[in-house]
């Protein structure tokens, strides 16, 4: 699709609609600026589109995107604790329980003991999650495919260089 396209597309669903109102009424401009030019509003429209692409594609196996990066840290990392997954993908305690609660259920990892207190015990990837990943592979090469087409090559280079800095809190 091209940076340009994502432009286009994104103003076609007011995502970047330039300033329209000449006149501001009392109290109306942060509203307005916020409106027409925060990054955050943007980038959470834009994330919303990106997971449908893979949640579409994954939905046969009964795993969402979010679950499939969670499934891949622990596959990667395993044995790990909640509280590393959840600082390394910066996700808040309830999600990220809710989360491995339906990974747990479905067997694809398992909690392990590590003959510590017993609180946060490390999980890990089961034989059943291995599989469901190799099993997911070809779906995910496609959700891949059609997000590079929907970014551009430019759009999706950018993406990666963004997301490949260490992820810090700006200061201020």
């Amino acid at each position: 699709m091209g940076l340009d396209n994502i432009y286009l597309y994104m103003q076609c669903y007011d995502m970047t609609k330039p300033e329209t109102h000449k006149r501001m009424t009392h109290g109306d401009e942060i509203i307005d600026q916020i409106a027409h030019e925060c990054l955050l509003m943007r980038v959470r429209k834009l994330d919303r589109v990106l997971t449908s692409i893979y949640d579409a594609e994954l939905r046969p196996f009964g795993l969402k995107a979010s679950q499939t990066n969670l499934l891949v840290l622990v596959a990667k990392a395993g044995p790990i604790r909640r509280i590393e997954i959840g600082k390394r993908l910066r996700l808040d305690p309830s999600t990220l329980t809710r989360n491995l609660k339906i990974m747990l259920t479905n067997g694809w990892i398992q909690e392990i003991e590590d003959g510590e207190d017993g609180r946060g015990l490390p999980v890990q990837i089961t034989v059943k999650g291995r599989d469901l990943l190799n099993q997911i592979g070809p779906f995910w090469r496609k959700a891949q495919t059609r997000t590079e087409k929907f970014l551009g090559d430019d759009g999706a280079t950018l993406l990666r260089k963004l997301a490949a800095h260490s992820i810090e809190l700006p200061s201020g």
